[in-house]
């Protein structure tokens, strides 16, 4: 193990060492071989001049369809081109020359000129059209029908279409068993994405993400984790995460490792499932490529609260009134502005056989729907990949920088610093427009402005305008990745490959709340924040592949060793309620630094993981294979255990046979098979569980740690097994694929107090099992497929199942949600149950399950209510199935794509819904006045305002504001345009131009709760399913035009 070690930490100096080598080879030598290219062209150009021509032709499949981007390549030359939309196209060559025609999925065809000057070309489909090579984990290529797990993949145009700032939310309905939640924050949110459930209850539920083989970082500064106001009480703050930082133009391709068996080779990082980025490459076709594209997106906010309009104000701060005629004022329709978000990005990729080249820029820029929220973002992409040594050495290098600026990005919900809890709550029938004028006034006795509201504004409820214009940050985003690989070909069955990662994120921001915001929370002079974040992530790796052929059998497998090493270092600042010296004067030699001030920080927190792995992969006659991989991981995260030395082993086992190559079926199956797969992957746990450690406060205060070391720890172990069948009908016009899948997760690590007399106050302790199970199904079909019209479907429905098997002997429950005063609701862990059980206060009932009711006192004929402490399991927000449905329909140049995304099933929290009902302000408590009774399950309440009394509220009955969280929208929508071929041809200078109108959730067809579901709090396991006074969710539409050069 020493050896391996050693071979680690000098592969780790070689590596990245060889990095800056390779990295200025590669242009030394990319120099040299353009300038003889470009010599041998002019020489083969003087030759052939007088004989050349202009070809033209088209090129369809045996259906007659034109056949879109098919390559036409000169052999032996860079001359070449791409047929267009209506299959055609136009070449300049010798009448001797040779020509190869090659597109996805079709046998290659090589045609010699012949003096001909049109080319009519039927393109055959290759027999083996399944072997369709596609990217597995590492990297590894594999043919698509050989894969013993499901693996969805989402092309570019489904990322495109419809462009997000954080383009992983355009997955969203596309992919079976994969579920995409966004936080409440606006531009620039981050996505929260759940592949085959919930698995882990303290650790990372997060996929890990790749690209290109090289796992990235997806890191957040800072994320939500309490329904009343984040860190120190100054306003939940949504961080932002890695993959929101890509531009969705260099991708070609995402695909996605839902199970265990499919991610099994990133052993204890793939315990969520692993989403593999493809990114664009040059092209070899010789011709220079640029492309265009810009959208422009307006964005409404929607699902606002009904509020009413004819009880006024009583008690100075609630709308419980007498009903009057009271102006029709609509201030959340005047809060709210129409935000807008423009994505434009330019490409140019140029190369031949032997170098190709790819350039790209993008821009974002945005308003949100609150006034001075702002977002900015840049990236910019170099990639170059290059061939020498009679194409046995192979080199790819790219760099991908973004800088992103954020301003004043809204908190994602929560009761502190929220513009929405005074403008929700403020009084019916009175002129808000004054206090949005006149939002600060001027206090001679303090010689500043300071807020101006109706009520006290000590800590909830504050004017919303002076939180827009008074409470300012500014966010900085750099995100730096800088990749280089090279594989050498040994010979024609084995390569050797090695490729080097840098991967950094720094984080920085700036906050200010100026005086009399929220002096509870901000002090007397005023709040100043002051953060710097950066994860930085080497990542090394060496493999020996191979693809050896036998006679009937073939063998492809990879022998490797890895490491992957990630430094934090943060510091935040924070005065809290120490406050400043000096009123808003916003920096650090003005903050008070006492006990009551804040200053965390980490040096070099550093976490490293250490990789051996295998995997081979037998097949016989492409009918049959059998798949074997192991990974052993030695993690420093688990330093001080029994697995510091050995590491652990997740190994996996699956098999493949295509039956319709075993058998004859009958004519109209094209393709049937049948996989299955076993395999044990793991959740790496946080960094200084099995070695705590203590800390120093701002104020000088020794805080010792409070944890017991814990030598036993083990990883999170998933247990996962699949089985799936796959077909396509009527030559492949009909096709779907059905996965059963079934993953238990042991080792969950839980925070228990300590037996009697141990010096510690807490031990962690390994322990439970958690289920998750379900099926997938994907459904696709080409109902019609004519030379001018064309319509294609795609259904994916998934459903899981998620339950408690088993926790620890000595704990009953476990909570990992917010508690005490905070809410009406805790999130809990029980046997039995589920993650995303919602437990809080309900109605009392009796035997028969009716409620009773209080038959004396002030409370007399209103419901009892239990639950102190939230002990009643009231719902779960994890819905029972998901499904999307998309349709395409082309007729010649106009195409129109929908998307319908359903969510069945699920209860969700609304404590906005609450507070507004105790405050009066809703249309439903305007509603029962007018009635002059609640009806609550049949029963009459004639008690209105004492009935909202005790069920509204953080604090209210939670069961009476858990809605079905069942909802039906359209999700995306696009109709567009290409310009006729003809027009492209006449300009001599545009290949392809289109125009669309696109739209993203333009309205739903079913939904009952008062708030958007998918919204969330956070991308954490808590606070999921709950709504406390988020930003409402958007209807976007506009413009995108694409085009090619």
């Amino acid at each position: 193990m020493q050896i391996v070690i050693s071979l680690l930490q000098i592969m780790k100096f070689t590596i990245y060492s060889y990095i800056c080598f390779l990295f200025f080879s590669c242009f030394f030598l990319r120099s040299s071989s353009c300038y003889a290219f470009v010599a041998n062209d002019v020489d083969s150009r003087l030759m052939v001049i007088s004989a050349q021509k202009t070809l033209t032709g088209c090129v369809v499949g045996e259906d007659g369809v034109p056949l879109a981007g098919a390559t036409v390549l000169e052999i032996g030359t860079s001359n070449g081109t791409v047929t267009d939309m209506e299959g055609k196209f136009k070449l300049t060559v010798a009448d001797d020359v040779m020509l190869r025609f090659s597109f996805m999925g079709y046998k290659t065809q090589e045609i010699s000129v012949g003096g001909k000057t049109f080319l009519n070309i039927t393109m055959v489909e290759d027999a083996v059209e399944l072997d369709k090579i596609v990217v597995t984990a590492l990297g590894i290529e594999k043919k698509e029908h050989s894969l013993s797990y499901a693996m969805s993949q989402i092309k570019n145009e489904e990322l495109t279409r419809v462009k997000m700032p954080n383009l992983i939310t355009s997955l969203t309905g596309k992919a079976a068993g994969v579920q995409i939640n966004q936080v409440s924050s606006g531009l620039g949110a981050s996505a929260k994405v759940s592949i085959r459930g919930i698995r882990s209850v303290a650790g990372e539920n997060q996929p890990l993400y790749v690209i290109d083989g090289v796992p990235m970082l997806n890191s957040s500064s800072e994320q939500a984790f309490s329904a009343i106001g984040g860190t120190a009480n100054a306003g939940n703050r949504d961080g932002g995460d890695g993959i929101s930082n890509l531009n969705s133009e260099d991708i070609e391709s995402i695909s996605i490792l839902k199970g265990a068996p499919a991610a099994a080779l990133y052993g204890s990082q793939a315990g969520n499932g692993v989403i593999l980025i493809t990114t664009k490459k040059g092209k070899s076709q010789g011709q220079r490529s640029i492309s265009f594209s810009t959208s422009l997106m307006f964005d409404k906010a929607v699902s606002l609260p009904e509020m009413q309009n004819r009880y006024g104000v009583s008690e100075v701060i609630d709308s419980w009134g007498e009903r009057q005629n009271l102006p029709k004022n609509d201030n959340l329709k005047d809060f709210f502005s129409t935000g807008m978000a423009s994505i434009t990005s330019v490409s140019l990729s140029h190369g031949n056989e032997k170098l190709q080249n790819y350039f790209s820029y993008a821009n974002t820029t945005g308003k949100g729907i609150i006034d001075k929220n702002r977002l900015s973002k840049h990236n910019l992409t170099f990639r170059e990949t290059s061939t020498l040594f009679n194409d046995r050495l192979k080199l790819d290098g790219s760099v991908n920088l973004m800088r992103q600026v954020t301003k004043n990005k809204p908190t994602v919900g929560g009761f502190y610093m929220n513009p929405l809890v005074g403008l929700y709550r403020f009084p019916r029938g009175e002129d808000l427009t004054y206090y949005k004028d006149n939002f600060e006034i001027y206090d001679e006795s303090r010689n500043l402005n300071i807020q101006n509201w109706h009520t006290s504004y000590d800590d909830f409820e504050q004017n919303p305008y002076w939180i827009v214009n008074r409470i300012q940050s500014k966010e900085v985003r750099l995100h730096a990745i800088v990749s280089l690989s090279a594989s050498f070909k040994v010979n024609d069955w084995l390569t050797v490959q090695t490729r080097g990662n840098v991967d950094c994120i720094n984080d920085k921001l700036r906050q200010k709340f100026y005086a009399s915001t929220a002096p509870a929370l901000a002090g007397t002079n005023g709040r100043y924040i002051e953060m710097d974040y950066q994860d930085i992530q080497f990542y090394g790796d060496l493999m020996l592949m191979m693809k050896k052929q036998w006679g009937d059998f073939s063998v492809n497998g990879a022998l490797g060793t890895s490491i992957n090493d990630k430094t934090t270092n943060s510091t935040r600042y924070d005065s809290k309620t120490a406050s400043l010296y000096y009123a808003n004067v916003f920096n650090l030699a003005n903050i008070i630094m006492n006990g009551s001030a804040a200053l965390d920080q980490k040096i070099d927190a550093r976490r490293q993981l250490q990789s051996l792995f295998a995997t081979a992969q037998v097949g016989y006659k492409e009918s049959a294979y059998i798949d074997l991989s192991a990974r052993n991981d030695w993690a420093s995260t688990l330093s001080h255990t029994k697995h510091e030395k050995r590491g652990y082993l997740y190994p996996s086992i699956g098999t493949s046979l295509i039956l319709s190559r075993l058998f004859t079926l009958p004519e109209w199956v094209s393709y049937a098979k049948v996989r299955g797969a076993y395999s044990m992957v793991g959740n790496d746990i946080p960094p200084f569980m099995t070695y705590p450690l203590s800390h120093i406060t701002a104020g000088g205060e020794y805080l010792a740690n409070d944890a017991a070391p814990f030598k036993e720890m083990e990883p999170e172990m998933n247990y996962s097994w699949e089985a799936g069948a796959e077909a396509r009908f009527l030559n492949s016009r009909i096709g779907f694929n059905l996965t059963f899948y079934k993953t238990n997760t042991r080792n969950q690590f839980f925070k228990l107090p300590t037996l009697a007399g141990d010096k510690y106050a807490y031990r962690y302790v390994n322990a439970g099992n958690i289920l998750n199970c379900g099926w997938e199904i994907a459904l696709d079909a080409t109902p019609v497929l004519t030379k001018d019209f064309m319509w294609s479907t795609t259904l994916n429905f998934a459903t899981n199942k998620n339950k408690i098997v088993a926790l620890h002997e000595e704990l009953k429950e476990f909570v990992y949600g917010p508690t005490s005063f905070s809410s009406s609701y805790a999130m809990k862990l029980v046997k039995g149950g589920s993650i995303g059980d919602i437990y809080g206060k309900a109605f009392v009932r009796d035997a028969s399950g009716d409620i009773v009711y209080e038959t004396e006192g002030s409370n007399a004929g209103l419901p009892k209510i239990e639950g102190d402490g939230n002990t009643v399991k009231v719902g779960n927000s994890s819905p029972k199935f998901q499904m999307g449905w998309n349709h395409t329909l082309s007729y010649k140049d106009i195409s129109l794509y929908f998307l319908v995304d359903c969510r069945y099933g699920g209860k969700v929290l609304s404590q906005t819904q609450a507070d507004m009902d105790l405050y009066g302000v809703s249309e439903v408590t305007a509603q029962a006045r007018d009635e002059g009774y609640v009806m609550l399950e049949g029963h009459r309440i004639d008690n209105v305002k004492g009935f909202y009394k005790i069920v509204g509220g953080r604090a209210g009955t939670t069961e009476y504001y858990m809605y079905d969280a069942t909802n039906i929208r359209l999700r995306e929508l696009s109709l567009s345009y290409q310009l006729p071929a003809s027009w492209m041809e006449k300009s001599k200078v545009l290949k392809k131009v289109q125009l669309s109108f696109i739209a993203r959730n333009l309205f739903f067809f079913y939904k009952k709760a008062p708030f958007d579901p998918d919204l969330v709090l956070s991308t954490g396991n808590d606070n999921q399913g709950i709504d406390v006074y988020g930003m409402p969710t958007t209807r976007s539409w506009g413009f995108s035009l694409k085009c090619e050069f």
